[in-house]
């Protein structure tokens, strides 16, 4: 489920001031309506800068996701925004990332994002997983596979992002060509096989209107795709389509449906009865 939206204008005073105390007094804020796992998201610029900021409450369930994103952003060099602050005080927990220039990618068939988007993953397969405390993709893939065994498949050693929601792709059209993509919201990195992204990739690809067998093609893009056997490739699709459909029936809001749909029509290609 979404989390509820606020104005940064309704945060307490004392945690804008603590913001302020990094940014200076701010002259503008942009309000983001997109995303759904933070109250608070806009991009704030002062005399000082511009940043993109995204908060919870210290008491919301999911208040673990934030100090998550902080833990990880170290290690994500070229990979995604730098978080430049991070501020926890009256009862809220906020970080300030630099805000990039670009648009959402792009994952209709032909777009010039896509390269630039497996290029991407590409990088992410090649860098090392910091020690961190981070899930494992077998933990949170356990309720949803078809039988325990094939939870071996999506075990490993990489770092993952798992939510390759387009939104989450920002990609900068005057960067230099093949350094044009970056991911942001990591607040569900894992720990797990290195060719599971390019797989939940391929669902996201789907949705956008293309065919099981052209999102495949551009998960060929990724080195670490071709690590995956073909019996952990149907695995994760099956997966994947009980997941779904958990999730749309829970909150059968029309993008949850179409990932649902997405992920069923992966299953049945992998399944060999797709038409």
């Amino acid at each position: 489920m979404a989390t509820a939206r606020i104005g940064l204008d309704r945060l307490p005073s004392a945690a804008r001031a603590a913001v302020e105390e990094h940014t200076g007094p701010l002259l503008a804020v942009e309000e983001s309506d997109e995303g759904f796992n933070s109250e608070i998201a806009a991009r704030i610029t002062s005399a000082t800068g511009t940043w993109r900021i995204k908060g919870l409450r210290t008491d919301h369930p999911r208040a673990w996701t934030q100090r998550r994103e902080a833990a990880v952003a170290p290690f994500l060099t070229g990979l995604a925004p730098a978080l430049r602050w991070q501020v926890e005080t009256a009862g809220w927990n906020l970080l300030g990332f630099e805000a990039l220039d670009g648009h959402h990618a792009d994952y209709a068939p032909g777009s010039p994002d896509l390269p630039e988007v497996a290029t991407l993953l590409h990088r992410l397969g090649e860098t090392p997983c910091p020690g961190i405390e981070l899930r494992h993709a077998e933990q949170r893939l356990e309720h949803y596979a078809a039988h325990p065994d094939h939870l071996r498949f999506f075990a490993g050693t990489h770092l993952l992002h798992t939510d390759l929601n387009n939104a989450n792709v920002l990609v900068d059209d005057h960067a230099t060509q093949g350094d044009r993509a970056r991911l942001v919201d990591w607040a569900w990195a894992t720990r797990g096989a290195a060719w599971l992204d390019a797989g939940y990739w391929i669902i996201w690809l789907i949705a956008s209107g293309h065919t099981s067998a052209s999102a495949e093609q551009w998960a060929a893009e990724i080195p670490s795709w071709h690590t995956a056997p073909a019996e952990g490739i149907t695995a994760f699709a099956t997966t994947n389509a009980n997941l779904w459909s958990e999730i749309s029936k829970a909150d059968p809001a029309p993008w949850s449906l179409r990932l649902a749909t997405a992920a069923h029509v992966w299953h049945t290609h992998r399944s060999g009865a797709e038409g």
